[in-house]
């Protein structure tokens, strides 16, 4: 058993995520695979749909979202960012990671236009299970 807790920072490379929210009619969990963004732990993703994306409107209903990367599952509370210098960091993070994006280029119209949404992500659960703390 490994002990270590994952730090979300050294799993930024990967390329997707699963996003786990709570319907907000159904009372269901719903998941989806998306890109993503960490800096810290802080996870960013972009809602290309905006507000009319089912997983944005779920999350507004409750925050209280699970996300996994790779092995690893961390709870988390969601949020639609709203301070500027936070939500242009972020669309810088994820247009450079998934279109190259580059100091001095123009966004795409994803990356200028997607709302942007942060989740503080808690530790990794699993690892909190395997050590009692759960």
């Amino acid at each position: 058993m490994n002990n270590k807790r994952v730090n979300p920072a050294e799993l930024k490379n990967e390329e997707y995520c699963y996003l786990t929210t709570t319907g907000r009619k159904s009372g269901n969990p719903h998941e989806i695979e998306i890109w993503f963004g960490i800096d810290g732990s802080s996870l960013y993703l972009l809602s290309g749909g905006g507000d009319e994306s089912d997983w944005v409107r779920n999350l507004r209903v409750n925050p209280n979202v699970t996300v996994r990367i790779a092995k690893h599952t961390f709870a988390g509370t969601a949020r639609i960012v709203g301070d500027v210098k936070e939500e242009l960091t972020a669309r810088h993070m994820l247009a450079g990671k998934y279109q190259g994006w580059k100091e001095g280029q123009s966004l795409s119209a994803w990356g200028r236009t997607a709302l942007v949404v942060g989740i503080e992500l808690k530790p990794d659960l699993r690892v909190l299970k395997e050590l009692g703390d759960l």
